[in-house]
């Protein structure tokens, strides 16, 4: 085992991976602008709108994920160590049917979260 780890050793990054996406979709999001200017001199900061949406929709995906995933951790911490331990073993000895019903709630149930979390922002 130790032989294993020695070359299979993966140093731990100091921030979680919630909080490294968020840096990194904000890093984009205020570089982009820049970048597009670069390319189009004429362009305005917010002018090639798809491509801000874009990263506005996946900045608002992350950052509902870390936040949700730092809740669950605060206020459930026996959850949050279960699912990221022992959920993966004790999901796949389910029969098909209960990993589908169990995946299928739980994405629509995020899903439906975050659209409402965002039509109240809105």
């Amino acid at each position: 085992m130790k032989l294993i780890q020695k070359y299979f050793y993966q140093p731990q990054f100091p921030f979680s991976k919630e909080i490294t996406g968020i840096l990194v979709i904000v890093l984009i999001f205020l570089v982009f602008p820049y970048g597009v200017r670069m390319v189009d001199p004429s362009a305005a900061a917010i002018d090639p709108g798809i491509y801000s949406a874009i990263i506005l929709a996946a900045s608002a995906i992350l950052i509902f994920k870390a936040g949700t995933w730092w809740i669950i951790k605060v206020i459930w911490p026996v959850f949050a160590e279960y699912s990221e331990h022992q959920f993966e073993r004790n999901f796949k000895g389910l029969v098909n049917s209960q990993k589908v019903l169990i995946y299928l709630g739980f994405y629509l149930t995020v899903f439906y979260s975050f659209v409402f979390v965002l039509a109240a922002l809105i």
